[in-house]
């Protein structure tokens, strides 16, 4: 098993994200933490950890400090940025130092799991020792490079499919279409359409809420909470 420290200063996020890394086969959560801090004490409390999903905006210091002092203090667990720092030099910065994999938030389940996918492979190409030829060079450094996550059907607005997320990822129990179209400001027919798309997508899971009559009332609840 891969073992992952994730790392982010919204508990509510480290919670979705860890649940996130659950699902994905051959990963398993060793810790969360929300400041650099706590991630910092968690590496050493955790010396048998494979990788660190590390947020960037973290209430002590930044997620790329982290890393500066993670390898000082001689820790050489990989890394991958979970972060919604989307500035160019942020994003070279973790390169330079070492950041197998940038995920820009928000994201998605399928964005998650591509990046996991690509490192599980990592792995596996460098677990068998020995040199390398060009080839198996290549093949090592493909293995970082993970699809891209699916783009939204035509007709879909990543803005409003963004609103429509995070009011069924924060609430505390199952949403009607009604109840999204009144936290999201849009009309109820849209939310509907957009919480059918989560359901298709396995992002959320659609309950049924019978009354005394007519027809079950439809509503959704974050998948990682089913």
């Amino acid at each position: 098993m891969i073992e992952v420290l994730v790392v982010d200063d919204d508990i509510r996020v480290a919670r979705v994200n860890a649940a996130y890394v659950e699902k994905v086969p051959g990963f398993r959560v060793a810790g969360t933490a929300h400041s650099a801090a706590e991630a910092l004490a968690g590496l050493a409390a955790l010396p048998g950890l494979d990788l660190v999903l590390l947020d960037h905006y973290l209430p002590d210091e930044t997620g790329l400090e982290v890393v500066q002092e993670m390898r000082r203090r001689g820790h050489q667990t990989d890394v991958i940025m979970v972060t919604a720092a989307r500035d160019v030099s942020t994003v070279q910065a973790a390169m330079r130092q070492g950041a197998l994999q940038y995920l820009v938030k928000p994201f998605a389940f399928a964005g998650l799991r591509a990046k996991l996918e690509a490192y599980a492979e990592l792995r596996r190409t460098l677990d068998g020792g020995g040199e390398a030829e060009q080839a198996e060079v290549d093949r090592i450094f493909g293995a970082l490079s993970a699809p891209a996550e699916p783009q939204l059907p035509k007709g879909h607005s990543p803005t409003t499919a963004e609103l429509v997320r995070q009011s069924l990822m924060n609430a505390d129990g199952p949403l009607s279409a009604q109840e999204i179209a009144e936290r999201t400001g849009v009309s109820r027919q849209t939310a509907q359409r957009y919480l059918k798309l989560l359901e298709r997508t396995g992002r959320a899971t659609l309950t049924l809420k019978y009354g005394d009559a007519g027809r079950p009332e439809h509503r959704y609840v974050w998948a990682t909470r089913a």
